[in-house]
């Protein structure tokens, strides 16, 4: 719970739409419906992602708000797990299997069929018994000024996180840079710039995002 407690590194956004009027309501139903859930069939490498409580990873019911909503501060995680099969130990089975079915079937060789049929019953197998790496990526966000602060720094993980926060919210996320608070504040901007500090002046400030509720 390092959003809750403790330093942070984080990246901050700005949520670029309208919230709707009834977000508390509409917003439990889009959380619940792209909550983390385990996937019956894991497929190697593949991410199975969905939200989550900042308190319990395994917490994925939305519909109390005092578990997430803190005045106009939403507080959650994004899980991202993945099963993923070490290489050399598959090879190794895959190996022993194929040697037995050859031994089986008084061959020579394995046919490439068979040979992929048996990688395929040998991988569903040891990925049952396997368990997923697990990840988890808290958010704070002020609905009310459409700040959000995301607790990961790369770009694969924040990349994910603003296709996935889009999808469920229907906002998109702009990047908000420390540069961009010099646009929104022209009397420090301009004491920066005499200063030496800096030569952005406010009128030159490219990228500020609009906060929730309209364009600036």
């Amino acid at each position: 719970m390092g959003i809750l407690q403790g330093s942070l590194t984080v990246r901050r956004y700005r949520a670029a739409g309208t919230v709707p009027d009834d977000f508390r309501t509409s917003y439990v139903d889009a959380l619940n419906d792209n909550a983390f859930r385990e996937p019956r069939d894991w497929t190697p490498g593949v991410e199975a992602i969905g939200w989550c409580q900042v308190h319990n990873l395994l917490d994925t019911d939305f519909s109390d708000l005092n578990k997430w909503l803190y005045n106009e501060y939403a507080v959650l995680a994004m899980r991202i797990d993945k099963k993923s099969l070490p290489a050399k130990l598959l090879k190794a089975h895959l190996d022993k299997k194929v040697a037995e079915w050859c031994q089986e079937n008084h061959r020579d060789k394995c046919p490439a069929r068979v040979r992929t049929d048996l990688k395929e019953q040998l991988e569903g197998d040891m990925l049952v018994r396997t368990l997923p790496r697990v990840a988890v990526h808290e958010f704070c966000w002020n609905i009310v000024d459409g700040t959000v602060l995301f607790h990961n720094t790369s770009e694969k993980v924040n990349d994910t996180f603003r296709k996935v926060f889009r999808e469920t919210f229907g906002i998109a996320l702009l990047p908000w840079s420390p540069l961009d608070f010099l646009a929104d504040s022209p009397d420090l901007a301009a004491t920066l710039e005499a200063q030496g500090l800096s030569d952005l002046r406010p009128d030159h400030a490219v990228g500020a995002a609009a906060p929730v509720g309209g364009e600036e």
